[in-house]
């Protein structure tokens, strides 16, 4: 009942998929939330206690909030802060060019992708177990009133106590951000996410989706490629998006375009972890460049499979 007068009766829904349905509320306070109606489903089961194991008893300024969560009989509600400039996906990838390049320019693009970085460090160091949240990617992160990045979504996270270096989960996410090793059936570890976040960071640089087979230059479907084509030969101007603000530091921009692309190596163990993601980010450790080369040369498209892994969403 009183999450019906918080929502007015559920009456302003402000996003959907498969994990139930979103809606606007008003505390008493007048403290915007937003409240996640769960579908009722098995699975949704699964993703409800796992949101609650995730975020729970955590906080950081760069995950969202869980306020709290009510379950009765088959019903389950989880939450949160409501964050009012929606998702990174719909900013990113809107059609209305002059408006995306108002709101993310370079400064607020590297802010996205720093704090995100952090947020995901803090859930592999922080917490008490490490928690690798298995769904990074645009739609997951959020933005507060200030543009400030919410990782968003725990949904499918997974808890892996301390003396565990691995944990075995089925392939679950979304195509196309899904590490090699975790498509292969494999155990995982972090750096998974790591893997997502690399594929996210390109996209945030550039504007554009990694895998798009619509441009007009053939080189250029499988994103990631043409980057480290790109920073082989001294072209960083041509990788961020066209027409954000001139102000761009590009070394600042050739740095994250590393960073993506170490991220996304197909072997694991050469991967950085997430904390130097942050120090690379941060400049306060440089990027093997070398590494760079390997990434253009290994498949064209690490991560995709011909089967959709969104099944479990």
């Amino acid at each position: 009942m009183e999450l019906k007068i918080v929502t007015r009766n559920f009456s302003s829904k402000v996003g959907s998929g498969g994990f139930g349905t979103v809606f606007k509320g008003h505390l008493i306070d007048c403290t915007l939330v937003a409240v996640k109606k769960m579908d009722g489903s098995r699975q949704d089961e699964k993703q409800f206690r796992a949101e609650i194991s995730s975020l729970g008893n955590i906080h950081h300024a760069n995950l969202v909030r869980l306020r709290g969560f009510c379950a009765g009989g088959s019903r389950r509600f989880l939450i949160y802060d409501y964050m009012p400039n929606g998702s990174l996906n719909s900013l990113l990838f809107t059609n209305n060019s002059e408006s995306k390049q108002k709101v993310l320019d370079w400064k607020i693009r590297f802010k996205i992708a720093l704090g995100t970085a952090r947020g995901l460090l803090y859930l592999y160091e922080e917490c008490r177990d490490c928690i690798i949240h298995c769904d990074v990617k645009p739609e997951n992160v959020l933005f507060d009133g200030n543009l400030s990045p919410k990782l968003a979504d725990f949904g499918l996270a997974k808890l892996m106590g301390r003396d565990f270096s691995r944990v075995l989960t089925t392939t679950r996410g979304t195509r196309g951000y899904l590490a090699p090793e975790w498509i292969s059936g494999l155990p995982i570890t972090s750096k998974v996410d790591v893997y997502s976040f690399g594929m996210t960071l390109l996209e945030i640089i550039s504007g554009r989706r990694n895998l798009d087979l619509t441009v007009q230059d053939s080189r250029q479907y499988y994103f990631p490629a043409w980057v480290a084509t790109q920073i082989y030969n001294g072209n960083v101007i041509n990788i961020v998006e066209e027409g954000i603000a001139e102000e761009r530091d590009l070394e600042e921009v050739r740095t994250a375009c590393i960073v993506g692309l170490l991220c996304i190596e197909k072997d694991e163990e050469v991967r950085p972890s997430m904390r130097q993601v942050v120090l690379m980010l941060e400049g306060k450790m440089q990027p093997q460049i070398p590494q760079i080369e390997r990434c253009a040369l290994t498949d064209k498209q690490p991560g995709l499979s011909n089967t959709d892994n969104d099944s479990e969403r």
